[in-house]
Order: structure tokens, then C-alpha cells, then sequence
């Protein structure tokens, strides 16, 4: 599609060791627009993390492509792919994967100091307050609570204003009350900024809130009855 943010074309992956080759995804084949919410459900162990570990560059298809913003990923070297994850992307983890000897405003502004920007404390702030931390900059991950810790994720990862966001299980780790938090926080932030969002889930309850919807099972896409096999909601 030409008008597609990022597009996996018939991606494959299959790892081999002394007790053969097992298949973890098989012809998976879809595009997004710019802007647009997409849920990739499936029970655990049905190939969503590696999916979207191949969409952004950092694990590589046994077969197939993904381009991402015109570029063919896979045809880059590895630190032409680490520059087009930091120019385009963004993430966010079940497991905040913040680092515990910076503060929340420390970890918020590491990925602006890597791009050299200026202004950084104050677009750090911005972005914090945004997310209801303005309070708790000098505060370390160790005490703050699991959605704070999510917040600031959440924080580092718009700062850059990304033109895409994975998440991979971003309120898995979190309670029912917390979890809605979050997910309205993202999905605000996702509509504010006009970022294209991915979410990996195994939870119904989260996957409706997307525009979009990929069922994977056992590593293959799988239509549901009635409907495509990529489901617009």
C-alpha cells in the first residue's frame, strides 16, 4: 500500500536446533496507515511478541519484509535499522524496562540527550506532567508504583512524538483499575499526536479498543467467522 506507515509482507520465522525446526509465524501479511490503533491477540506463545519484535528491526524474518516509512528494514544494516527504530518508533513494555539509577525525568530525557535536541529538561517536564507526573520527577523507579512506572514509560516513549508505538503487553502487569488508566492515557496520547499504535495482548477487554485487530494462532493469522482476517472494528 502506498499510503501504508509499515507493511509486513508474508512474514516468516522458524528457528532450527538439534530437535528440528519449529515454525513460529507463517505468511503473516498486513499494512498500516498512518495513525491507525492495531491489537495482535492471540494465546501465549502464538508468535505475537516475535511478530512485533520483526516489525521493529529486531529480529529478523526467516522470510519476507517489512518496510517501515519507505524504507525495507531488512536491506538496512543493523545500525541503519537502530537509526529508523529511533527516528520512527517508539515502545512500551509489561515490565516498564526503566533504568533504576535515573530519575523518572532522567529516564524520560535519555532518549531526547541521545538525539542531541535541545531543550530537553523542558520537554521532559512537559511530557511528565502530561502524564499526571509533574510531582514525582526526582523521584526513581524503586518508589514509584507499577502505573507510575508505566507512566513514565509511557512519557519516554511520546517524547519523541514516534510515528508508530509498539506495546508489548503494556498493562499486563498491572490491576484492572491501573490497567484502564493507562490504556486512556495511551490511546489520548495516540489521538493527540496522531501516532500509529500496536498493541500485543491477550486480553479481549484491551484488543476492542483498537480500531483493528490481527488473531494470530500457532504463529498463522486466522480469520474469524464472517469477518477478515485483519478485522476492521
Amino acid at each position: 500500500m502506498p499510503d501504508s506507515l509499515i507493511s509486513v509482507a508474508h512474514v516468516y520465522k522458524s528457528v532450527t536446533d538439534s530437535s528440528g525446526t519449529l515454525t513460529i509465524l507463517r505468511d503473516i501479511d498486513f499494512s498500516l496507515a498512518a495513525g491507525e490503533t492495531l491489537a495482535i491477540v492471540g494465546a501465549s506463545g502464538s508468535g505475537k511478541s516475535t511478530l512485533l519484535s520483526i516489525m521493529a528491526g529486531l529480529d529478523t524474518p526467516s522470510q519476507g519484509q517489512v518496510h517501515l516509512a519507505g524504507l525495507n528494514l531488512f536491506a538496512l544494516s543493523e545500525d541503519d535499522r537502530a537509526q529508523a527504530r529511533a527516528q520512527h518508533m517508539g515502545f512500551v513494555f509489561q515490565s516498564f524496562q526503566l533504568m533504576a539509577n535515573l530519575t523518572a525525568l532522567e529516564n524520560v530525557m535519555l532518549p531526547l540527550e541521545l538525539t542531541g535536541a535541545q531543550g530537553i529538561v523542558a520537554t521532559a517536564t512537559a511530557m511528565l506532567q502530561r502524564v499526571g507526573l509533574g510531582e514525582r520527577l526526582k523521584h526513581y523507579p524503586k518508589v514509584l508504583s507499577g502505573g507510575e512506572q508505566q507512566r513514565v514509560a509511557l512519557a519516554r516513549a511520546f517524547v519523541m512524538k514516534p510515528q508508530i508505538l509498539l506495546a508489548d503487553e503494556p498493562t499486563g502487569s498491572l490491576d484492572h483499575a491501573t490497567g484502564e488508566t493507562i490504556l486512556n492515557l495511551m490511546f489520548e496520547l495516540n489521538q493527540e499526536l496522531g501516532t500509529t499504535l500496536v498493541l500485543v495482548t491477550h486480553d479481549a477487554r484491551v484488543a476492542a479498543r483498537c480500531q483493528r485487530r490481527l488473531v494470530i494462532e500457532a504463529g498463522q493469522q486466522v480469520a474469524l467467522p464472517n469477518e477478515s482476517v485483519l478485522q476492521d472494528r
